[in-house]
C-alpha cells in the first residue's frame, strides 16, 4: 500500500470550526472548540495533515524542556486505516526533534486498538498506566502511557 501524500501546515483559529466537525466525529468525547483555540494562543504545536487541501487529520503536541507531549491526534473516521496516524506521527517526532526534544509521550485509551497499534509500529513503548484518565460512558477509563525517544 502506498502513502497518501499529504501537506502539513500549522492549525489556525480559522481552522477550529473545521477541525471541530472532525473531532466529533471521531470521539465519544471530543475536546472542545476552547480547548483547540487556547493550544493555539499558547503555542503549542497545532498541525493539521491536509489531502488535496483538505483537513484529513489534526494534532496537537507540546515540546518543553527536552520533552514533547502528543496531547491529541486525530485521523478522519473515513482515512482511518491507511497509514496517515503514522505518518502524522513521524511529522511530530521530526518536528520535535528539531525543537530539541529526546522524548515524545503520550496517552492512549486501552480500547483504541487501532492507535495502539499505531504508536507500536511508530516505536513506541508502553511505560505505564494512568488510573481513570479518560471519561467512559460508565464513569471513567485508564490510559496507557507511552514513550519514545527522539533520535
Amino acid at each position: 500500500m502506498s502513502e497518501i501524500e499529504l501537506a502539513f501546515r500549522p492549525m489556525e483559529l480559522e481552522d477550529v470550526k473545521e477541525v471541530m466537525r472532525l473531532e466529533k466525529s471521531v470521539y465519544d468525547f471530543p475536546w472542545t472548540e476552547r480547548i483547540f483555540k487556547d493550544c493555539i494562543r499558547v503555542g503549542y504545536d497545532c498541525w493539521l495533515a491536509e489531502e488535496k487541501n483538505k483537513i484529513i487529520a489534526h494534532a496537537v503536541m507540546s515540546v518543553a524542556a527536552g520533552e514533547s507531549h502528543m496531547l491529541n491526534l486525530s485521523v478522519s473516521k473515513k482515512h482511518q486505516g491507511q497509514g496517515i496516524g503514522k505518518q502524522f506521527v513521524r511529522f511530530l517526532l521530526n518536528t520535535a526533534g528539531k525543537k530539541r526534544a529526546e522524548i515524545m509521550m503520550l496517552e492512549v485509551r486501552p480500547s483504541n486498538i487501532q492507535a495502539i497499534n499505531c504508536y507500536n509500529s511508530a516505536g513506541f513503548n508502553e511505560i505505564g498506566c494512568r488510573k481513570d484518565y479518560y471519561p467512559a460512558p460508565e464513569g471513567k477509563e485508564d490510559a496507557l502511557l507511552f514513550a519514545r525517544q527522539i533520535p
